[in-house]
């Protein structure tokens, strides 16, 4: 089983590799204008920007990481690393053009992409990167490498993309080793909403070992997030629980251990439920690799 997660981290990362390599030719310095490929199509942006928006927490987290955190100017409300980002009341999942073009941005970021935006933000003539919710390490890697093109900080991109690369495959290789078959709820949030191991946590979990009690339904239902109930998960029998629901709900161990019948199952009876900060599991970006750290430290205390 270790060698199975340690190949699978040095395949992920030899996949970062080749993005980074193949990315953006070879300059770090692009020559303007440059086009980079989004989530919406291929984007040109005439001049390197230097008034960005970013409505993305993730991107926000990215821009700052490559070295282009001095050309940003504004950020959603939800925005909060590292410190000091220009937070605005904006809210990237509801905006309009008009509460936009007040910061006159010269190019903007979204994580959210309504098609009314869309429509809305082109008539502003201002250059729109839609970077969604990273799918995989993969996906997480070459969006840092289109804002580096896009920024004028290739060169930083890549330099991040590489220490991720290191330090992901370095958690792995030196995680505790976990029984065969151990696995785990991952809640969301109390109404049971949970991952799959086809998410994005879901990957990263799997590279340690660890399987999703909601695989049993296909890890593709409900795009990954299902829902499942109460009686699933006493069914299911985690070996491990993780909250990502205290800052949201303020879900704790013992919350969790006094609801009906939760005494009994394995995960309560040994101790084993650990919070995972709400940021670090919403965001594929830099602090990625503190999510994956904390949950080998989980592993580590659950399993010796």
């Amino acid at each position: 089983m270790r060698a199975l997660r340690v190949a699978l981290a040095s395949a992920v990362a030899t996949v970062g590799l080749a993005l980074a390599t193949s990315a953006g030719g070879a300059g770090a310095r692009p020559a303007w204008p440059v086009t980079v490929r989004a989530a919406n199509g291929a984007i040109t942006i005439a001049h390197q920007p230097t008034r960005i928006m970013s409505l993305s927490p993730t991107a926000t987290e990215m821009l700052y990481a490559i070295g282009a955190g001095s050309q940003v100017t504004a950020v959603d409300k939800y925005s909060n690393y590292p410190a000091g980002t220009p937070r605005t009341s904006l809210d990237g999942y509801s905006l309009n053009a008009e509460a936009v073009a007040r910061y006159r941005p010269d190019l903007i970021i979204l994580a959210y992409d309504p098609p009314a935006l869309a429509a809305q933000l082109a008539t502003l003539h201002i250059p729109v990167i839609y970077d969604p919710a990273a799918p995989t390490l993969a996906v997480a890697y070459h969006q840092y490498l289109g804002l580096g093109e896009a920024t004028g900080h290739l060169a930083g991109a890549r330099a991040e993309v590489a220490r991720l690369r290191v330090r992901v495959a370095a958690i792995v290789r030196t995680a505790p080793h976990v029984p065969a078959g151990t696995t785990y709820y991952y809640e969301l949030d109390p109404t049971y909403y949970t991952v799959t191991s086809a998410t994005f946590v879901g990957q990263l979990l799997s590279m340690l070992g660890l399987h999703s009690i909601a695989d049993a339904g296909g890890t593709h239902v409900s795009g990954g997030y299902p829902q499942l109930t109460a009686e699933s998960i006493l069914q299911a029998n985690p070996s491990i629980i993780l909250l990502a629901d205290h800052g949201c709900c303020q879900a704790t161990p013992a919350s969790v251990a006094a609801r009906p019948g939760w005494s009994a199952l394995s995960a309560v009876a040994a101790g084993r439920i650990y919070v995972v900060s709400d940021s670090l599991a919403s965001r594929w970006g830099p602090r990625v690799t503190l999510l994956l750290q904390a949950v080998a430290s989980d592993l580590r205390r659950a399993f010796g």
